[in-house]
Formats: C-alpha cells, sequence, structure tokens
C-alpha cells in the first residue's frame, strides 16, 4: 500500500488550535486535518483493549528503561496550527522534546492507529497522508478484524514504503535498541 503525494484536500474554513480547544468534551474523538474538523465516536472496547496490550508491552521496555514515553489516547498531537490529532498511541524518545504541558507539539518517534469501524477509511487515507506529509518517521495501522499490523517506514525521499505486514510479533527500532510487540499477547 503507497500514498499519493497529494495534500490533504483543502477547506474553505480553516480552523486552528485556537478553534480546536473549544471544541465540547463530549466523549467524541475531535480533530482537525488542514483546518477541516473530523469526529469519530469513541473507541469500541474491544479496541481499547488492544491498545492497551500494544501500550503495555512498549511501556515495559521504553518508558520504564527510561527511554521515553508512550502515550495513550486521548492525546492532541499538534503537528501545524491547523492539523491536531488523537492518535491512539504516540512513542515520543526522550531526545524529542516535544511534550507540553497541554499536549504533543511536533512530529513524535511512532505513531500507531488501530482501526474501528468508524475511523477505518479515515486512518487508512487522511490521517496516514497526513502522517507522510508531516514526516512521521514510522506509523503503525492495527487491523483488529485481520489481526495484523502494517508498517510504514519514512523513506529518504519523504514517502512511506510499501505496508509491511505483521502477524506474529512487530518490533521498533531507535536508538536505544529494539522494542519488541508480541501480538499473540494483543489479540
Amino acid at each position: 500500500m503507497s500514498v499519493s503525494p497529494e495534500k490533504i484536500p483543502k477547506s474553505p474554513v480553516k480552523l486552528t488550535y485556537q478553534e480546536y480547544v473549544l471544541f465540547p468534551a463530549d466523549g467524541n474523538r475531535h480533530e482537525i486535518l488542514d483546518g477541516r474538523h473530523s469526529m469519530n465516536a469513541a473507541p469500541n472496547p474491544r479496541h481499547q483493549s488492544i491498545s492497551r496490550h500494544i501500550q503495555f508491552q512498549l511501556f515495559e521496555q521504553i518508558e520504564l528503561q527510561g527511554h521515553g514515553e508512550v502515550i495513550d489516547a486521548p492525546i492532541d498531537l499538534q503537528l501545524s496550527e491547523s492539523d491536531v490529532v488523537q492518535p491512539d498511541l504516540v512513542v515520543v524518545l526522550k531526545e524529542n522534546r516535544i511534550i507540553t504541558v497541554t499536549k504533543i507539539k511536533g512530529i513524535p518517534d511512532l505513531v500507531i492507529e488501530i482501526l474501528s469501524p468508524s475511523n477505518r477509511a479515515h486512518d487508512l487515507d487522511l490521517k496516514m497522508r497526513l502522517y507522510e506529509q508531516f514526516r512521521i518517521p514510522e506509523f503503525w495501522i492495527v487491523d483488529p478484524d485481520e489481526e495484523n499490523v502494517l508498517r510504514f517506514l519514512l523513506t529518504p525521499d519523504g514517502r512511506f514504503s510499501p505496508a509491511e505486514i505483521y502477524t506474529s510479533t512487530i518490533s521498533w527500532q531507535a536508538a536505544f535498541g529494539t522494542a519488541l510487540v508480541d501480538l499473540s499477547r494483543v489479540w
């Protein structure tokens, strides 16, 4: 799977972070992509279980070892003034000083999205293009239906590589070494 080079479609009225913080705390996940508001329902229990199992494994190997932080949703990831998303999981290494008191502002080291019936197309298309546009170094899409993880690596030309599909384990390479997620402990 590859991503087209086009940017997120333009919106006639471009929202910014200042408007974003005014969205209601209504249990939905609000985001703005290139200034356009989108909203998804809160994740279902299976989605949250999968997120927790991935987070726990990464937490043990990254955060408990002092290499960085593993943050779960809801968390605001502000990539620009008009691009604010809420990934399911975000990994920020300690050298990457982008965590503020209220949000993550900048490019994290790893972003993980877990597909749900309500967000499948949104994550596979719009958010994937956004993450490529902002040069997120590594992006995982977790598919609960297929019980696999699609891994995309940013290439030197600023494009995501074709998807690598993982069904048993997936590893994340960082300066400190490798973090391994045993997918048999996720499903």
